[in-house]
C-alpha cells in the first residue's frame, strides 16, 4: 500500500455512512429475529470480505468471531469450506450464499444454488442472510476504496 492520501468516505460524508451503519444495524437485528446465530453470520461476513480482499473487514469480523465463539482453526478452514468437515449444513449454504453476492456480476445467485441453500435455511433465514450479506459488500467497497490501514496488533 502507498502512503498516498485517500478520502475516507465514513468521515467525509458522514450521514451516508450513518445510514449504512444503521442499515447494518437493522439487518443484523433482522438476521437475529429470522434465526441467524452469530456463528453463522461472523462466517459468512468473514469469508465475504476474505473474497473481496477487504483485510479491515476481515479483522473486525474475525474479531467478533472470536467473541462468539468461533475458533482459529475454524477460521483457518474458510478457504477451504468444500473440503473441510468443520462446518454444518448451513453454515455451507450460508458460505455458498456468500460467495454468490462477492461474484454476483458472474452469474448472480444460479438456480442450483439458490435451491439449495433455499432448501436448507427457510426463506427468513435466506432473505435476513441476503441483507446480511449486501451489507458487507457495502462496507468491504468503502474501506477497500479508502485503503483503510490494518497495522500489525501491538504485543501480536
Amino acid at each position: 500500500m502507498t502512503d498516498e492520501h485517500r478520502v475516507h468516505l465514513s468521515r467525509a460524508a458522514r450521514p451516508a455512512y450513518d445510514a449504512l451503519d444503521a442499515f447494518a444495524t437493522t439487518v443484523g437485528d433482522l438476521a437475529a429475529k429470522a434465526g441467524i446465530d452469530d456463528r453463522l453470520k461472523e462466517l459468512a461476513m468473514i469469508h465475504a470480505s476474505q473474497l473481496n480482499g477487504c483485510a479491515y473487514c476481515v479483522r473486525v469480523h474475525v474479531d467478533r468471531a472470536a467473541k462468539a465463539g468461533i475458533t482459529a482453526d475454524d477460521i483457518s478452514q474458510l478457504a477451504v469450506w468444500r473440503e473441510s468437515g468443520v462446518f454444518s449444513e448451513r453454515e455451507r449454504a450460508a458460505l455458498e450464499l456468500a460467495e454468490c453476492y462477492v461474484f454476483i456480476h458472474e452469474d448472480g445467485v444460479p438456480d442450483d444454488v439458490y435451491d439449495r441453500v433455499g432448501g436448507i435455511l427457510s426463506e427468513q433465514e435466506y432473505v435476513a442472510l441476503s441483507w446480511l450479506l449486501v451489507s458487507i459488500n457495502a462496507f468491504n467497497r468503502i474501506t477497500i476504496a479508502g485503503k483503510y490501514p490494518v497495522p500489525p496488533r501491538k504485543g501480536a
